[in-house]
């Protein structure tokens, strides 16, 4: 994800969270041609998808189970803000809705944010 003042305001990742993340992976692997990297989640691996002959990952195709248990499954965008508690209360004032708070507010955590319209989208703090 995205860490420095520049990146403000940008989407600096994509996740997709499913019940089974590697039949997905291989979806995306044969239809785009990504390539990808596990990623250790602690007893089980989400991936970091690349575009082949790359080893930037561009998304992440995630399992729908211990952090990530109660995501919709959606391509999530994460949208680089500053200061996540602050753009929390700003969601709330401004008729959006909380879905999942960051466990410890701060640099690397995200909340999951409903907006007025009903759009879900992940605030990312680096």
């Amino acid at each position: 994800m995205a860490e420095n003042e520049s990146s403000l305001g940008k989407v600096g990742w994509t996740d997709l969270t499913v019940p089974d993340a590697t039949s997905v992976r291989d979806f995306y692997s044969s239809v785009v041609g990504w390539t990808s990297q596990g990623l250790d989640m602690g007893g089980y691996e989400d991936f970091v998808m690349m575009p082949n002959g790359s080893e930037d990952g561009v998304a992440g195709i995630c399992h729908a189970r211990g952090v990530n248990a109660d995501l919709p499954p959606v391509w999530l965008v994460y949208i680089t803000v500053a200061d996540v508690a602050e753009a929390m209360r700003k969601v709330e004032e401004l008729g959006g809705t909380i879905l999942r708070a960051p466990s410890e507010p701060g640099p690397g955590t995200f909340a999951v944010i409903r907006d007025p319209a009903g759009a879900v989208c992940a605030l990312y703090q680096a």
